[in-house]
């Protein structure tokens, strides 16, 4: 397993709350148990046009909740895959080099080349884990395909994530995140090793290139949903760039069809999640 020693804080850590503040498309702030973490950085603004390879680019529709400027003091930014709807310029230009960041092995390569210093990729299933005085936290690369077979070798290397956050060898809080995946076969072993999620970040969005869709629509949401079956689902990356083709309101239609209203949360762009654990899995 990796490993990554964080500077330890002054502050005790709380483990009784936290928070998932969300930004927009699949980039959010993680406050739990002492560490500050941010997911997949898109900070371009409505009109901007993020780039999604081979010459491809579209156009953002809304705007971040904040600015990178105003982001807090962050530990370590966990990234599903380098495509430049999770990873724009802004962050490449504005984000500290040396800052870890876990990702794809694809994506290391990628951040290497513009400057990036502390990187860390993990195969599915590996997992890092990183210390911050006595608190620590171990995130596990979970499986993710970013399309249809016939077009994967086209698109980049993508992993969903699990992070435990531990006191003391227990595991206090675990939140996963699909990344930007389709529904297939090894999402049904992650409940199989994992069989309580406390809250599961769900990327939705019906992403079509050329037609063929590469990010989960409502139907794959709600699929995943019931796979993965966390306590609590939030819905994110969904309505922010024009090749988002499923609408939240479609996912939201789906999920009361389903009568699983009490396990999802909406967040809007600035909206905060808090949540209490107060039990020991």
């Amino acid at each position: 397993m990796k490993e990554l020693i964080l500077s330890a804080s002054d502050n005790p850590a709380e483990f009784r709350n936290g928070s998932i503040f969300f930004v927009g498309t699949a980039t959010i702030i993680l406050r739990y148990a002492g560490f500050t973490i941010l997911t997949d950085p898109n900070f371009l603004h409505q009109g901007d046009h993020a780039h999604l390879g081979h010459g491809m680019t579209s156009r953002r529709l809304t705007n971040p909740a904040i600015e990178i400027e105003d982001l807090p003091p962050l530990d370590l930014v966990v990234l599903s895959h380098m495509h430049g709807d999770h990873f724009d310029q802004i962050a490449s230009e504005k984000l500290n080099k040396t800052l870890p960041i876990v990702t794809t092995h694809h994506a290391t390569k990628a951040l290497h080349k513009q400057g990036f210093t502390s990187l860390y990729g993990l195969d599915t299933w590996e997992s890092i884990s990183i210390h911050k005085g006595e608190n620590n936290l171990k995130i596990t690369s979970m499986p993710g395909r970013h399309g249809p077979i016939i077009i994967a070798t086209a698109l980049p290397e993508v992993m969903g994530s699990l992070l435990e956050f531990q006191e003391k060898g227990q595991t206090r809080f675990c939140l996963y995140i699909t990344g930007d995946t389709l529904i297939i076969e090894q999402l049904k072993e992650i409940p199989k090793r994992y069989p309580h999620i406390d809250v599961g970040l769900f990327h939705l969005g019906g992403t079509r290139i050329f037609g063929i869709l590469v990010t989960m629509d409502h139907k794959q949401g709600i699929e995943a949903l019931q796979i993965i079956n966390p306590d609590v689902a939030i819905p994110i990356h969904y309505n922010d760039y024009e090749v988002f083709r499923s609408p939240l309101e479609d996912f939201k239609d789906a999920v009361r069809e389903a009568g699983l209203e009490n396990k999802v949360r909406y967040l809007n762009h600035g909206d905060t999640y808090t949540f209490e654990v107060t039990v020991t899995h």
